[in-house]
């Protein structure tokens, strides 16, 4: 039930999935046709030229198959997050975990794909990695993309002050490696609470497991005697060197090249694997990594927005657009004229990466832009109801902004109805029985 296979079997029997056993390439052929098919349905790489594994893309590159992954609805995916946030629960540990059927020192016997031509390598795209909190003795779990230099090595992507990173800093000022864990291939439950920002201390597996319907298990390693999911199709342990880096740059979540970075190295100790493994690609900058990514953000904006204006809020949604991840949009019971800037500057504060913040009625489809651009047409008035921020924390993806100091101008937009004006001069018109119109009755 909580791993990558069980998932795989679930999408095939709702004809989401499509195999192909055409031998393919891992350089820009694999990341050409997920990109092709991205926003339909997973794809499944039988023969692949470089490697003996199969490979997955695109497993939750919808609404629909995200909401499969977290037991819900693609109406009830948020009250099925929020509600694994809040009553997170630790896996149990079990001694025979799947991936230990096999073991290797070599990294490249994994399908690492090259997904663009500029970018300064192929990269694991997919992994999710395990170090234990210094501070608390628990452990943590995040997405951390890994560009292979050498038959053992890594770079790994890290970002600042974030639990990895810090962790690390932590074992740096202990003249100390950090000792992690790898894993690449997981149920996708595990990914969508891996890519959500827990606060320090916290560790996202709990949250998987609660989505999992506590059934998720783990199992100890060896090396690092960190716990990772007992289903994994792939798991790495080694240790991330103190004293060593490697230049990088990729492609982003925006679809665009990020300025180079000069990233830490991860030592490989251990790589064990499934019979028949599959490893699992995430396509930079489209439609899974953008869900993946920003869905979880979604839900935590949508439960944090209910509880401080539990009357006004309807829905966030945070736009395709946008990235999934620098404009939102939210829809709320407008009841006083001064709730749309209120409710914009929590919205900020909530997702310090957001540049773009759009208030609608409830008559507005959030996730309809053109529905969006309508209220902004016809309820907006810039010089009142624009809200614009300079100089403040934004992300560090946007090559528009300042990304050294990480600052961004932002901006708040109230495209609601104004209260002093004729409410029927806003009333979208309606055409009484309309739905019960058949057109092919009339033509014939």
């Amino acid at each position: 039930m909580s791993d990558l296979r069980n998932f795989i079997s679930q999408i095939k029997k709702t004809k989401d999935l499509k195999i192909i056993k055409t031998k393919v390439s891992t350089k820009f052929e694999i990341a050409g046709i997920t990109a092709k098919v991205d926003g339909s349905y997973a794809v499944l790489f039988e023969n692949i030229k470089e490697s003996n594994f199969s490979l997955v893309s695109n497993l939750v590159g919808t609404r629909k198959r995200f909401a499969l992954a977290v037991g819900g609805s693609e109406t009830n995916i948020h009250e099925k997050v929020i509600s694994a946030i809040k009553n997170a629960k630790k896996p149990k540990i079990i001694s025979s975990g799947k991936f230990l059927e096999n073991k290797s020192k070599n990294l490249f016997s994994m399908p690492i794909v090259t997904h663009f031509e500029k970018e300064s390598g192929p990269f694991i795209t997919s992994s999710i990695a395990y170090v234990k909190n210094p501070e608390t003795g628990k452990q943590n779990s995040s997405f951390h993309r890994l560009m292979p230099i050498d038959n053992t090595h890594f770079s790994i992507r890290m970002v600042e002050d974030r639990h990895l990173h810090r962790c690390f800093v932590d074992a740096k000022k202990h003249h100390e490696d950090l000792k992690i864990a790898i894993t690449v291939g997981v149920h996708p439950a595990i990914s969508i609470a891996g890519a959500y920002q827990a606060e320090w201390g916290k560790d996202e597996i709990d949250i998987a497991n609660s989505l999992l319907g506590e059934k998720l298990t783990l199992t100890k390693l060896p090396f690092t005697g960190l716990n990772v999911p007992s289903g994994s199709e792939i798991v790495m342990e080694g240790k991330i060197l103190q004293d060593k880096t490697y230049p990088e740059w990729m492609v982003e979540m925006l679809q665009t090249y990020d300025h180079k970075r000069t990233q830490p190295i991860f030592e490989l100790e251990n790589l064990y694997y499934r019979n028949n493994p599959i490893f699992h690609d995430v396509l930079s900058g489209y439609s899974e990594h953008r869900l993946l990514m920003g869905m979880p953000i979604e839900s935590k904006l949508n439960g944090e927005l209910k509880k401080s204006f539990p009357h006004h809020i309807l829905q966030v949604s945070m736009t395709n657009g946008g990235c999934n991840w620098l404009h939102a949009v939210v829809q709320i019971k407008k009841r006083s004229e001064s709730d749309p800037k209120k409710i914009i500057t929590k919205t900020f504060e909530s997702h310090r990466s957001l540049k773009q913040v759009t208030i609608v009625d409830e008559d507005i489809d959030p996730n309809n832009a053109e529905s969006v651009e309508y209220a902004m047409a016809t309820r907006f008035q810039a010089d009142k109801d624009l809200i614009i921020l300079k100089n403040v924390r934004g992300s560090s993806l946007d090559p528009s902004s300042d990304q050294k100091k990480l600052q961004t101008a932002k901006m708040g937009i109230d495209a609601t109805r104004s209260l002093s004006k004729r409410p029927e001069g806003f009333e979208l018109a309606k055409i009484p029985k309309i739905d019960k119109i058949k057109l092919e009755k009339y033509l014939k």
